[in-house]
């Protein structure tokens, strides 16, 4: 056995303790002490995408870091959810998300993760109904006649999506067994790319947040026929409910949040929670979310503990009224 001299002894043991310390003042360092990652699971241009980098750049005013922004698209928003849940529970990696997670969830078999734990909710940022949409070429001028060509025409009619098992695959399987019809369901990698070939006239239909299809509504490439919400909606004035022009007891509606790694303490959950919260009291958010026909939902950590198990079950209940198969 080596002896060590007492002049290397007390190196040793000087550099034992600086480490120590080091590695104290790290852990006690106030959050965030550095940039913080936002994954975004999908291609930009979309809801998430849109409304995440909204409050991303308010936080980033009140913390005096940048939050930097990643998106991650593919497998239906699953690879960037992955690469979320496999990172360090710090803090430092955050999820912008929507309630197509637990849609997808709930119709996937097999994920290298389990949906319901590997990822927490830590902040809500907003809920609106979804606008149904469609290319002004389509000769429907309400959900009624819209229905009535459907059944004229089975299967002729395409609908978009983000991917299988999305809010836009739900709210049109959804849609087309409450109104008795066939409608035809393409996929894309993203809502931005179903959204920018119902403009092109690719596909007939697309249902999707206000926030991705307003610009080519806006620009006249899209029509809007209605909104998922069981009642008109004052965020999407003028515009009738689905439910009430000519498919009864239809509804759908979104959310948008921020999730974490499963194992992030409580403390830094509550203290981003509060930090979102705030953001989404203060007038740019309210502004901008009123311009993105969406209503802020701020919610405490209490209030989301189960948000997901309860998501999930629900969207496999409606993935079998619709008849969407597991992949």
């Amino acid at each position: 056995m080596t002896t060590l001299s007492p002049c290397r002894l007390a190196l040793v043991l000087v550099v034992t303790v600086c480490a120590a310390f080091a590695a104290h003042a790290a852990a006690q360092a106030p959050y965030p002490s550095r940039n913080v990652q936002v994954i975004l699971p999908y291609v930009a241009g979309g809801s998430v995408d849109v409304i995440t980098r909204a409050v991303a750049q308010e936080l980033s005013k009140a913390w005096g870091r940048s939050l930097i922004l990643d998106n991650r698209p593919g497998a239906s928003g699953m690879i960037g959810t992955e690469l979320a849940a496999k990172a360090d529970p710090d803090g430092y990696v955050l999820l912008g998300h929507s309630s197509s997670y637990p849609a997808t969830a709930a119709v996937r078999e097999k994920l290298p993760f389990d949906p319901a734990k590997a990822i927490v909710p830590v902040a809500m940022f907003a809920r609106a109904p979804m606008v149904f949409t469609v290319h002004p070429s389509v000769p429907a001028q309400n959900i009624k006649e819209l229905v009535a060509l459907a059944k004229k025409n089975p299967g002729k009619l395409n609908y978009g999506s983000s991917g299988i098992g999305g809010n836009n695959h739900f709210s049109g399987a959804l849609f087309a067994h409450a109104a008795g019809i066939k409608m035809t369901h393409i996929p894309f990698k993203g809502i931005a790319l179903a959204v920018t070939a119902a403009a092109a006239g690719e596909i007939e239909i697309v249902i999707a947040s206000a926030a991705a299809v307003n610009p080519q509504m806006k620009a006249g490439r899209l029509r809007a026929l209605g909104v998922t919400s069981l009642e008109p909606s004052p965020l999407l004035p003028g515009l009738p409910a689905v439910a009430q022009s000519g498919v009864p007891g239809y509804s759908y509606e979104l959310w948008w949040g921020l999730f974490a790694p499963a194992g992030m303490s409580a403390e830094r959950i509550g203290f981003i929670n509060a930090a979102v919260n705030k953001a989404l009291g203060g007038p740019e958010l309210k502004k901008f979310l009123d311009q993105e026909s969406a209503a802020p939902w701020p919610q405490t950590p209490a209030q989301l503990a189960d948000l997901l198990p309860r998501e999930i079950a629900r969207y496999k209940q409606a993935a079998q009224l619709a008849g969407i198969q597991a992949q």
